[in-house]
């Protein structure tokens, strides 16, 4: 039985569709090595060479390189090992695209000011585990050396245990609240106004706080809500409500103080964003009933 011609470069160009650069290029690289030279050193190869460099092709259009084909074609790893490790190359770029992707949506609203532009610009450029560790430097400074076991000291608790990596497949309202919640951890008057919280979050007495408050977020919600002013015989009702009506002036000055301690709409954004990074929705808005309680309560005399 005659044995079949010998292909000649361009005409493997011809059966294969790949250009003849191309198939030049990879027998240089060692994964379609030519079968023979002809007398005048032309390259040639066998039927075999035609499978061989679909196989190449194939797996260059799926974006592996000719290191990993050059050990599937040696048969020194399989193509599923290959195949597994591209899906997750695959995957990590897919996350940094649709990261950009947000991105760019938001910078199509319009010019942002140039910091917050920076901001978007790191933010695509991050991996998840370099923006979790903005958040905890963060928490770490705004908690230093405080009791972690003393009493009131659970804001450093929970503050520690949410994550605030942005998602694999972030929406463009996470990476806004994603640039938002960067600049507010870099601020350095939200720094000092969460370490004050910390610091009187740790140093608070007693297992239990001074008030309850569940009858703040009822009465003094629905006060809010009406318009009642605080200073205002209506409003000096609805405290009576919250309150000891005979709670002392020294007294109520004292839990005003400590209320408003705890009262901070920057920090209370900062657990708005953070729930929406992590897809629990938004918490109802508390902030303004704990702020009108405050105001009754130093509105006597």
């Amino acid at each position: 039985m005659a044995e079949k011609p010998l292909l000649t470069i361009g005409q493997l160009a011809r059966r294969t569709g790949v250009p003849v650069r191309t198939i030049r290029f990879w027998s240089d690289e060692g994964v379609l090595p030519e079968t023979d030279r002809s007398a005048g050193n032309y390259r040639r190869y066998d039927g075999r060479a035609v499978a061989r460099l679909d196989l190449v092709r194939t797996l260059r259009e799926l974006g592996m390189g000719l290191d990993d084909i050059r050990l599937v074609l040696e048969r020194r790893r399989s193509v599923e090992d290959v195949a597994a490790a591209h899906v997750q190359a695959i995957d990590n770029q897919i996350r940094v695209l649709r990261t950009q992707r947000a991105v760019c949506t938001l910078l199509a609203r319009g010019a942002p000011s140039p910091r917050k532009a920076a901001l978007m610009n790191d933010l695509a450029r991050l991996s998840a585990a370099e923006r979790q560790q903005m958040i905890d430097e963060f928490v770490d400074a705004t908690f230093a050396g405080t009791d972690p076991d003393a009493p009131g000291a659970g804001i450093a608790n929970n503050m520690r245990m949410l994550p605030a990596a942005l998602p694999d497949e972030p929406t463009t309202e996470q990476v806004e609240a994603w640039v938002e919640l960067a600049e507010l951890v870099n601020d350095p008057a939200f720094r000092a106004r969460a370490r004050e919280m910390a610091v009187a979050g740790s140093e608070a007495a007693g297992d239990q706080p001074p008030f309850d408050p569940a009858p703040i977020v009822e009465h003094a919600g629905a006060a809010v809500a009406g318009g009642t002013a605080p200073d205002s015989p209506e409003g000096q009702a609805v405290l009576a409500r919250i309150i000891d009506p005979g709670m002392d002036a020294a007294a109520r000055d004292q839990l005003a103080d400590t209320i408003d301690t705890f009262t901070d709409r920057r920090v209370a954004r900062y657990w708005d964003l953070l729930g929406i990074l992590n897809g629990w929705g938004r918490a109802p808005a508390q902030i303004e009933p704990f702020e009108w309680f405050v105001d009754a309560l130093r509105a006597h005399g």
